[in-house]
Formats: structure tokens, sequence, C-alpha cells
């Protein structure tokens, strides 16, 4: 039996009062419980604005996105693509971060949206420092 992917491209904003080492909090709680769950991904953040790419089983994958949706570190959290996947994009990582060096990156990505936005984001992601 072939198993099933989805995926999920949101931007979202760290919220007010949080600081840098939110991410940290982030990321290591997210590592764990997205390997046990059979997620992987890519967490871009510049300073406060997040980029994430996350991958994995249609259920688990739902589950996430609505904790994340529900988290008050987040704010502002926009989906920009959702959808089927035939394999994964991500397959080293349980969640890949990244901090570009340039925020350009990421400003021409707030008005993309769906697969273009989801197109552009990919064609990027060789350019980022990933840390793993």
């Amino acid at each position: 039996m072939t198993e099933s992917f989805h995926e999920f491209f949101y931007r979202s904003t760290l919220a007010d009062g949080e600081g840098p080492a939110t991410v940290s909090s982030i990321l290591t709680h997210a590592r764990g419980a997205n390997a046990r769950a059979g997620i992987s991904g890519l967490l871009i953040f510049d300073g406060l604005n997040f980029l994430q790419h996350l991958e994995g089983p249609p259920e688990p994958l739902h589950a996430l996105m609505a904790r994340i949706a529900a988290d008050p570190r987040h704010g502002r959290l926009r989906m920009i693509h959702a959808g089927p996947l035939a394999a994964r994009r991500c397959q080293r990582y349980e969640m890949g971060f990244a901090e570009p060096a340039e925020s350009d990156d990421l400003d021409e990505l707030r008005g993309l949206e769906g697969e273009a936005g989801l197109q552009r984001f990919l064609a990027l992601r060789p350019g980022f420092d990933l840390q793993g």
C-alpha cells in the first residue's frame, strides 16, 4: 500500500512579547514530535516572520496545523498552499531550520499565494543555510 502525504506552506509572525528564544523552544519540541508523527519540513525565520513548509501523513499533519494555528506564539497565520503530495520534498529533516541572511527572500514571498508561492519557496530553498 502506498503511503499518502499532504503538505502545508504557511507564513506567520512572531507574537508580540515573544523573543528569539521562542524559536529555539519551538524547534526543540517540533523535532521530536514531528519525527514520531512522520512529519518533515522546513522552518524559515527572519527575526519576526516565519515561513514553514510541512509534509507528512494527512491526519497527524492536520492535527499539527491545528496546534500551530492555536499557538499564541504565532500571529497573523496565513496559509499559502495546502494540498496532497506525491512524495516528500524534505526527506532529511524532521524540522530543518534556516535564518536567511537577506530578508528580501522572504519579502518576495509575501504576496504570493497557492502553487506559485510554494514553487517560489522551493526555488529559494537551496540558497538557505539549513540547520537540521
